[in-house]
């Protein structure tokens, strides 16, 4: 039996009842769409979370407080809550050689109140230095200066969320109004560009106000937060963390590196972390979506398994005149991964659609890669061979004389 002659068998052996093909095939089709969908949304959130990381900063650098366990960990004691870094510590390393600018912070949420309306955000106090280092743009006003900085002056930039939340997305300008912070006024003097973002990860969703007002009047702690660091270039990011790593030592007299009560990590160190959390998320929908794939290819052996037993006879006549176990295994393996492979086309197309309508409507970023569609089209035609070689097996096994006689 030629090619074309076991194609031509396979598609009219296939047709000959439609409803029971298709619905055999629908197995498929599902599971290969979830496993499309499950993974573009995935990959979707990688690209979302890396975006998001880069355009926090350029050759990024950030020291956190808190205390290491063991050599190598990243696993701290109090990390966030802990108070081991100080404004001197952040002026220590601005004289590094290569290390470009510095910009302390300190952060938490409070009650925002304007005009009668309120909202609940993060208010990051921080130093002039900070639109540099965190590669942040001003829309309207400016941002403080160090002289206000040093005066604890209550002024603020907003956030375009805030300001929204606050003032409404009609008004124009909000340069000049007051802001309620802690039962403080500030005088609002500058609004950011627009960064995206969302929840609490939402970098538009911010107030900014000098370090030392943020200090006396709200945090009452000498201590900081954050230290970010930008590097002169990508090239000495290493160097620059690791002299970083060595000055803070010194100054807060510890020998033992192990015993660091800070942590330093670059941009590079936070994209590996979060593409490794967003991986480890995008096997996981993978996998959950690929059992559907395993019932498909059940319900596919189950099918054909049905098939041989009610073309027994029409096995038997083939056989003894001159059909090889060869030609009836092979026309039952093709019908099988035509069933698998015509599923996986479709099973894309709705993986594609899918992922359109969750973008769409759901608001999530979803990604379709090449490597997802090609390996979509391999494990249709895997388990078209794997759940058809039994039953075609099966039927080139058949003695022609029983299955002549079989009713």
């Amino acid at each position: 039996m030629n090619t074309t002659d076991l194609f031509q068998e396979s598609y009219s052996a296939l047709t000959t009842n439609k409803a029971r093909s298709g619905l055999t095939m629908l197995g498929i089709v599902i599971g290969i769409g979830s496993v499309i969908a499950m993974v573009a949304i995935g990959q979707g959130a990688q690209s979302s979370i890396e975006s998001s990381i880069q355009s926090i900063g350029s050759n990024l650098i950030m020291v956190m407080p808190g205390f290491q366990r063991g050599v190598g960990t990243s696993v701290s004691t109090g990390r966030g809550s802990a108070q081991t870094l100080t404004v001197e510590d952040s002026e220590a390393l601005g004289n590094l050689a290569s290390v470009k600018a510095v910009a302390p912070n300190t952060s938490g949420r409070y009650q925002i109140t304007a005009k009668g309306a309120n909202t609940n955000t993060q208010v990051v106090g921080t130093t002039a230095a900070y639109p540099e280092v965190r590669n942040i743009s001003i829309s309207q006003g400016t941002f403080f200066t160090d002289q206000q900085n040093r005066s604890m002056t209550k002024v603020a930039v907003l956030g375009p969320t805030t300001v929204s939340d606050l003032f409404g997305s009609s008004t124009t300008s909000v340069i000049g109004q007051t802001v309620r912070i802690n039962q403080l006024d500030f005088k609002v003097i500058g609004v950011t560009e627009a960064k995206g973002g969302s929840g609490f990860s939402n970098q538009d969703d911010v107030i900014y106000v000098p370090l030392s007002t943020a200090q006396h009047f709200l945090s009452g702690t000498d201590s900081v937060s954050t230290i970010s660091i930008a590097a002169v270039s990508t090239d000495v990011m290493s160097t620059v963390q690791q002299e970083v790593t060595d000055l803070l030592l010194q100054r807060h007299r510890i020998s033992d590196a192990s015993q660091a009560d800070f942590q330093v990590m670059n941009q590079s160190d936070i994209v590996s972390t979060a593409s490794s959390v967003t991986n480890t998320f995008t096997m996981l929908l993978a996998a959950i979506a690929g059992i559907s794939l395993i019932v498909g290819g059940i319900g596919i052996m189950n099918m054909m398994l049905t098939t041989v037993t009610e073309r027994t006879r029409e096995i038997g006549l083939r056989k003894a005149i001159g059909a090889t176990k060869n030609d009836i295994s092979s026309q039952f393996l093709t019908e099988a991964v035509m069933l698998t492979f015509l599923g996986g086309i479709l099973g894309i197309l709705l993986g594609w659609v899918a992922s359109l309508l969750i973008s769409k409507f759901a608001g999530l970023t979803t990604s379709i890669s090449l490597t997802s569609v090609v390996l979509a089209f391999g494990v249709s035609a895997v388990i078209g061979l794997v759940f058809g070689y039994y039953p075609a097996r099966r039927a080139a096994k058949l003695n022609p004389i029983e299955a002549l006689r079989f009713e």
